[in-house]
């Protein structure tokens, strides 16, 4: 639940009513801002009414509709900020994710052809297909000033984010649980990288987790590569291994590095073996990492000694919100 300094400050800090509404659920915002629960405040009160009005203005909208060659799609609410690109609801079974600044076009670009090597590569190995997104349609060539999009599956209902999932557990994920979301990305980054395509932008954001199904979607390819390609940039925001501040090429390394710098920041701090098994993953040196592919059998040699047979193990996030 968000405190009032930190509902205040999320409002004054607003760029726009998209992404406000986009990264933070109205209800929320409203409970912590309402003048009973900040009586004789007014900086609240001025928070307060400034969230009104732009959740007034948010739903008046005028709705926005993009083409491409064949097709129409008609934005609605957004779904997710992204480091580049926003992606919205739409009035049909799409979601739009539209780039929002036409600088950023090559980057989409770059999305348009990790997907497409993953759907070919797919064709041949269907049991990968569930761990990645599906690029249904795309702008193609726009004008300049224009921005390019990509329109893909709507893995909506069910789904949260990684990103989520952590803020849900704040002392850190019991192994067993981050077990079976990690040994799915590992399938999925190991298929990617048989693919030719290296992620490069493996974070909490880009991991969409389907708790009752243990479904694991691997999202956000706006920074693929092909294995040994330098970056077409890199987010300010994420913490990268040492070849990507040196300037050096993206490789599938770089990818197991994120990948398990990830599992160090979702697990809990009690989760030695885990950690340990992390930490020599993100070694300095890109030739000392292992293998995506490589490390499955390793994984799952780690939890058959920490837990014994495999079982299922129902998944539940704890109710945070207002």
């Amino acid at each position: 639940m968000l405190t009032r300094d930190e509902a205040v400050t999320t409002v004054e800090n607003t760029v726009d009513a998209a992404t406000l509404f986009a990264r933070h659920r109205y209800r929320e915002l409203a409970a912590a801002l309402h003048p009973d629960r900040n009586p004789g405040d007014p900086r609240a009160h001025r928070a307060a009414a400034v969230l009104n009005r732009l959740h007034t203005d948010w739903k008046n909208a005028r709705r926005q509709t993009v083409t491409t060659a064949t097709s129409a799609y008609t934005l609605t609410t957004p779904h997710a900020v992204g480091s580049i690109a926003t992606t919205y609801r739409t009035t049909g079974p799409h979601l739009v994710k539209l780039v929002r600044d036409p600088a950023l076009n090559p980057l989409i670009h770059a999305e348009w052809t990790a997907l497409r090597a993953l759907d070919g590569f797919t064709e041949r190995h269907r049991w990968l297909r569930p761990y990645y997104p599906r690029l249904l349609d795309t702008s193609g060539p726009v004008a300049r000033g224009d921005r390019a999009f990509s329109v893909l599956d709507p893995l909506v209902d069910g789904f949260t984010t990684l990103a989520d999932i952590r803020k849900a557990f704040p002392d850190g994920l019991d192994g067993r649980d981050y077990a079976w979301m990690h040994r799915r990305l590992l399938r999925a980054v190991a298929g990617a990288h048989r693919a030719g395509v290296v992620h490069g932008h493996l974070t909490a954001d880009n991991v969409l987790v389907h708790p009752g199904q243990h479904g694991i979607v691997l999202a956000g390819w706006s920074f693929a590569v092909e294995a040994a390609t330098l970056p077409l940039a890199t987010d300010n925001t994420v913490g990268y291994p040492p070849e990507v501040h040196k300037g050096r090429s993206m490789s599938a390394a770089t990818d197991v590095h994120m990948l398990h710098s990830l599992m160090l920041s979702l697990l809990a701090p009690g989760e030695t073996r885990q950690r340990e098994f992390a930490t020599w993953c993100t070694q300095d040196d890109p030739a000392q990492r292992p293998d995506a592919a490589d490390l499955l059998d390793e994984y799952d040699g780690l939890l058959a000694e920490l837990y014994g047979p495999r079982t299922f193990r129902p998944f539940i996030i704890p109710e945070t919100g207002a």
